[in-house]
């Protein structure tokens, strides 16, 4: 009896630092996979454009495959746009329409309707010298900011850009 509630203590304890450490691990890994990636964060944003305007863009692990997601919104609706990160073409463009995804595209294209900048320029003054993982805007105190994740010295970063 007392093994047994020893055993659970221990695997709760375990399993309350298992995700700091798997985070540390899935970080690892999109850094490794964005690393051999040929298309950057910023031509990823570019490339999205036909889509509509860019609010929102990152490289990110989807079935252990990297995967480069722009975010784009068009007369009021909203997508996410898949861009190849070896060749730089769009390969699929999907409507967001509901959930967490919604919630975010909404609250994203609100900052970018304030933004004075855009997102590929607030990345490459963010990221100089490192590689963009992802671009997210936002509004501090009503002003329009993004957040810039970086790769650098293996671990990633991340520094905040005015984009008013």
């Amino acid at each position: 009896m007392m093994k047994a509630a020893l055993m659970i203590i221990v695997s709760l304890m375990l399993g309350g630092l298992c995700p700091a450490w798997s985070a540390e691990q899935d970080d690892a890994a999109l850094i490794k996979a964005v690393s051999g990636a040929k298309v950057t964060l910023q031509q990823g944003l570019t490339a999205s454009q036909r889509e509509g305007r860019p609010i929102s863009g990152k490289f990110e692990m989807e079935n252990g495959k990297l995967q480069l997601s722009v975010y784009t919104e068009k007369a009021g609706k909203y997508f996410e746009v898949i861009v190849d990160h070896m060749t730089g073409s769009v390969t699929k463009t999907e409507p967001i329409t509901e959930g967490d995804d919604f919630v975010d595209a909404k609250a994203q294209s609100v900052a970018m309707a304030k933004a004075k900048t855009d997102l590929k320029s607030a990345t490459n003054r963010a990221a100089v010298g490192s590689r963009a993982v992802a671009v997210i805007p936002d509004l501090k105190e009503g002003h329009p900011i993004a957040s810039i994740s970086f790769a650098k010295g293996g671990k990633l970063e991340t520094a905040t850009e005015p984009l008013d």
